[in-house]
């Protein structure tokens, strides 16, 4: 008898275990989103998802004659409801876990978007891998719309040119999800997003013909850094203090510094390598705040003949110019955040309270009035590794 009962258990336990795809979802039954659009549309939310379209996907080696993505809306009180009202306009069920971007309108970025957060971070399905963006000037449902050339998918091509713009030029920033969230919540350092600005007619981008040219009507361009306090977008940031903020935060990985030759012409730096400190520190009851930036470039571009480049002393003064140019562009983003706008998006605040918790603790609430009258002290120390593959450029040849 207890040979049965064992044997009945091992049989049920079994069962449990071996329940099979109980929650399996079929290819065939899912809209694939690759790109989400949220607005605000009067006191509701507009949702737009940009889907796969699997069948013309397949076909374009056989040259299909449909989008390979569709776009889908809908409206409602909460983006949730919203989403679930997709259901009555798309065939098969939207699957986020294979989002690339999230765009968020500037209308509803001005107005904030913290519950549009608790969604994207809430949800269970979605990953957080995929990068969050502002409309600039526009709506994100206009943003999805537009048909690009180079991807098939126009959302992966954002992902894609936003991490190449990153790494090459520096004046955009790739945000996740888990990047976002605490600068939104923090009272040390405000929170910042790339804008996408649509270049061109949105109409005409919306159609097959815009990717059939050799130079597209109508584009998608990263442009400027969006500015928030709190989760409200209160301005937007030009390139060259775009550029600073990324110095300040030892994000560029590489771009381009143009410095002038001690007669005429310019010289281009590639800089290959950064590194940043911000400190805040108090002393004597004085608070003061430092940012240091160590950069690593080689000579990429020579446009003036009477360089010597094989002398050291040369050498060290295209390093100094250097300096100073990458030191205008922090200059440029501290007077945008003191003055400007009044924030601290570079994470004065964060730093002070790793520094001296107890001041913090006695400032918090009053950190971006005082944030606005600390001196800042400015350090770049640049050092050029190579000159390229020849000494002397051609043009001083040609000049004697």
């Amino acid at each position: 008898m207890k040979r049965k009962i064992v044997v009945f258990a091992i049989f049920i336990i079994l069962l449990v275990l071996l329940t099979g795809c109980w929650n399996r979802r079929e290819l065939n039954e899912l809209a694939i989103a690759v790109g989400l659009g949220i607005d605000r549309q009067g006191d509701q939310y507009l949702v737009t998802v940009q889907v796969v379209n699997p069948g013309e996907i397949a076909a374009q080696k056989g040259g299909g004659r449909a989008t390979p993505v569709l776009i889908y809306q809908e409206t409602g009180d909460t983006v949730m409801e919203a989403f679930r009202r997709l259901t009555t306009v798309a065939p098969r069920k939207i699957y986020t876990a294979h989002l690339r971007m999230v765009v968020i309108g500037e209308k509803l970025a001005e107005e904030g978007f913290a519950e549009t957060l608790d969604l994207l971070s809430r949800a269970r399905e979605m990953r957080t891998d995929y990068y969050i963006a502002v409309a600039k000037d526009s709506k994100a449902e206009n943003v999805l719309k537009v048909l690009t050339s180079l991807e098939d998918i126009p959302a992966s091509q954002l992902f894609s040119a936003l991490e190449t713009s990153e790494k090459a030029w520096a004046p955009t920033a790739s945000v996740t999800l888990d990047e976002l969230i605490p600068n939104i919540v923090s009272k040390g350092k405000e929170a910042s997003l790339t804008g996408i600005k649509i270049r061109g007619d949105v109409q005409e981008g919306e159609t097959s013909e815009n990717v059939k040219q050799i130079d597209a009507p109508t584009k998608l361009q990263y442009e400027g850094i969006a500015v928030f306090k709190n989760d409200r977008l209160i301005g937007w940031l030009d390139e060259e203090e775009s550029k600073g903020l990324n110095y300040s935060l030892g994000k560029v990985k590489s771009t381009i510094v143009d410095i002038t030759c001690p007669n005429e012409g310019k010289i281009g730096i590639e800089i290959i390598r950064t590194k940043a400190d911000v400190k805040t520190k108090v002393k004597n009851g004085r608070l003061t705040g430092m940012i240091r930036v160590e950069a690593e470039g080689n000579i990429a571009d020579v446009e003036c003949g009477k360089a010597e480049l094989a002398k050291t002393e040369t050498i060290r003064e295209f390093e100094k110019k250097g300096e100073e140019g990458i030191k205008a562009k922090i200059e440029a983003i501290i007077n945008a955040s003191q003055q400007k706008y009044k924030v601290d998006i570079i994470g004065f605040g964060d730093a002070l309270q790793r520094s001296n918790p107890a001041y913090w603790k006695k400032n918090e609430k009053k950190w971006s009035e005082k944030f606005t009258g600390i001196p800042i002290e400015i350090e770049t120390d640049l050092k050029i590794r190579r000159i390229g593959t020849i000494v002397d450029p051609p043009l001083k040849e040609i000049d004697q």
